[in-house]
């Protein structure tokens, strides 16, 4: 007698191997038996005839850190299998954190992270203890360098001191107690930028098994510099090395990653997605002090200085996702030129009151430059050291499609339609080589004794909907999913249970 029966399917376990005709017995949250299983019975039954079976996706790197108390948004994440986040991405998120600097975060990275409902400072166990229970979606938690710095050092460009340095470590340590699966760092953001190289190997080094998973300071062009400088500090703190989203010229990237204990994730679009203070602001800016950057905007002679030092060919590339002022959300989805146009300014000049009307708080798509080219983006995906990812950010009315269509996208477009992936390969990538990667013990597979994190898919239909132009359509051909042995997606849509965890990992 078991809880539940999947019966029917193709399992495809997350070793690589074929699939395998079998049923799947679960148990008090746990898989209890994979293989023939005619004669058991269950409470409950699911047909997975003409589908596979797999472990439930780890998303390794994904912006929900509030967003994922939303349905709309656990809904979006399960349509494509996903059951763990992996949050706290890019250097800057709540924890640790006292509420100034929690504001801090909620204001300059508001178009990507936004506002947690339930969480106004404290540490990172108190963090992860807010989605324990409170959504159908697993969350492990990076300790994030940004958030650390700013909660040490403030707004300043400098140097830390070694008694800074002492205690940002402190705060480091206090969140791999409190579970934290590595530490983040988000080297294009403020204040993480202005860290260095020795600074952050000395913050990774009580990470042992754990990564140090960076934003590199360059991609495309840069990304020499960007490695170079993550290469530097792994080997430094003797840690492993996971690169976030990394996008560029393939054969190059590949090649800096040799010698390395490394993984890297990204995800199969060609556009990118940030805010725009990132995109469109030179780092002479105190983009760190959002109060200074918004009075300096006011300037004359600094909106002279950045007309001089911006490129024309930048503002067609711009498309705004997220604008949270009422008088200026009507922008979200135009071009630059576009909404400028509307607006009656000139592009440069419009970017700079829109910034200075929404205190900084802006989100959009960018085209890259140099282009990150089809080929590039399935030679990365094809490399054994790959693992899926969306960079998904729910915030705007506008959104990048990857948020609702990454996971759906790799599957139906990468493995059916290209070939990129065996289905066997896919769910490695997806599923058991992050689950590895992060420490989460008892997951990534379908195998006795490990947490029934479970998926249903059609081979024959899964993939995306969502596009630049509609970027919310849900993905398809997901329809049954289990997280903790408890169904969350039955027939397509949320059956209310919230059995997700706050996962923690140990040593």
């Amino acid at each position: 007698m078991f809880d539940l029966l999947i019966r029917g399917g193709e399992v495809l376990d997350g070793t690589g191997t074929a699939p395998v005709r079998a049923d799947v017995g679960v148990r008090d949250g746990r898989i209890a038996a994979v293989g023939a299983l005619d004669g058991a019975s269950a409470a409950v039954e699911v047909d997975a005839t003409a589908r596979y079976v797999t472990p439930g996706f780890v998303d390794a790197h994904c912006h929900a850190d509030a967003a994922l108390l939303r349905p709309d948004v656990q809904l979006a994440l399960l349509r494509q299998g996903v059951t763990t986040v992996l949050l706290g991405q890019d250097g800057l998120s709540f924890a640790p954190a006292s509420p100034a600097t929690v504001q801090y975060v909620s204001t300059y990275f508001a178009a990507i992270v936004g506002t947690h409902p339930g969480f106004g400072g404290g540490s990172v166990g108190e963090l992860i203890a807010t989605y324990e229970g409170a959504t159908p979606v697993n969350a492990a938690y990076l300790v994030p360098h940004g958030t650390v710095r700013y909660e040490v050092l403030g707004p300043v460009d400098r140097a830390a001191g070694p008694e800074e340095l002492a205690a940002m470590r402190r705060l480091v340590e206090a969140g791999l107690g409190d579970g934290a699966v590595g530490l983040s760092s988000g080297l294009e953001y403020a204040p993480g930028r202005y860290g260095d190289a020795a600074e952050l190997a000395y913050l990774c080094a009580p990470l042992g098994t754990r990564p140090y998973v960076t934003h590199l300071r360059g991609y495309g062009v840069r990304a020499g510099v960007g490695m170079g400088e993550a290469s530097q500090i792994v080997r430094a703190a003797r840690v492993p090395l996971h690169v976030s989203h990394y996008h560029g010229p393939a054969a190059d990237l590949l090649r800096l990653l040799d010698g390395l204990d490394v993984t890297f994730d990204s995800y199969p679009y060609q556009r990118a997605s940030s805010i725009l203070g990132m995109v469109a602001l030179p780092d002479w800016l105190p983009t760190a002090d959002l109060a200074a950057t918004t009075a300096a905007l006011g300037d004359p002679e600094v909106r002279d200085r950045l007309r001089a030092g911006w490129s024309g060919d930048l503002w067609p590339r711009i498309t705004l996702a997220c604008v949270a002022h009422p008088d200026w959300s009507w922008t979200e989805g135009l071009t630059v030129p576009e909404a400028a146009a509307r607006a009656g300014l000139e592009p440069a000049d419009f970017v700079v009151e829109l910034l200075v009307a929404d205190r900084l708080q802006v989100g959009c798509v960018f085209e890259r430059r140099p282009p990150t080219s089809e080929e590039s983006v399935r030679t990365l995906l094809r490399d054994d050291r790959h693992t899926g990812g969306s960079d998904a950010i729910y915030l705007g009315g506008h959104p990048h499609p990857r948020a609702y269509g990454a996971f759906g996208r790799l599957l139906g477009r990468h493995v059916r339609e290209l070939g990129d992936w065996t289905w066997p390969q896919a769910v490695v990538h997806l599923a058991a080589r992050p689950a590895d990667r992060f420490g989460l013990a008892g997951r990534g597979r379908v195998r006795e004794g490990f947490v029934a994190d479970l998926v249903v898919l059609d081979p024959d239909r899964v993939g995306d909907r969502a596009t630049y132009a509609a970027p919310r359509e849900l993905a398809v051909g997901i329809d049954d999913v289990l997280v903790g042995g408890v169904p969350v997606l039955a027939g397509g849509d949320l059956t209310g249970a919230r059995p997700g965890r706050g996962l923690t990992r140990s040593g």
